[in-house]
């Protein structure tokens, strides 16, 4: 067989297997707990019948107290959770607030300096056209020569 191929394994299912699955208590545990132990104190309980009533009652209390304590546990840390979870939302929002706050700044400083360099470069525009008319009527008036040069035309090879 070649270096670094790998052979194949072949595997028997008629072997038995063991599948082990970790699961977390939670209440729901905790409560077939309680009554597996309840069954099986009244199996073994060396007590009258109204001594055992009794001991169920305080069984059973203090199984509703403990599950009390793991709602208000629970409560607790989901208010908490959620809590937090709204702090960071409206802190993303301010957050974005506070970006499009200063996109629209740049934006509006933006479009003033356009428009600022928009109307001088219209003020230098209407300068050079009008330093323009004067200088052709000037050239028109003196014969034309002075015109043609004035104008942008070549007159030295005339």
């Amino acid at each position: 067989m070649a270096r670094g191929m790998m052979r194949p394994v072949e595997y028997d299912d008629s072997d038995p297997y063991v599948i082990i699955e970790k699961h977390e208590g939670g209440v729901g545990a905790f409560l077939v707990g309680v009554a597996v132990g309840a069954g099986i104190a009244l199996l073994f309980a060396p007590q009258s019948g109204a001594a055992t009533r009794a001991e169920l009652q305080r069984s059973a209390r203090r199984a509703r107290e403990r599950a009390q304590e793991v709602v208000d546990e629970t409560r607790g840390r989901v208010t908490d959770k959620f809590q937090e979870a709204r702090e960071q939302v409206e802190s993303r929002i301010d957050a974005a607030r506070r970006a499009i706050d200063l996109k629209k700044r740049q934006v509006t400083r933006a479009v003033q300096a356009g428009r600022e360099a928009a109307e001088e470069a219209r003020d230098e525009l209407e300068r050079r056209i009008a330093e323009t008319k004067v200088a052709y009527r000037e050239g028109g008036e003196t014969g034309g020569a002075a015109g043609g040069a004035a104008g942008g035309g070549d007159v030295s090879g005339v």
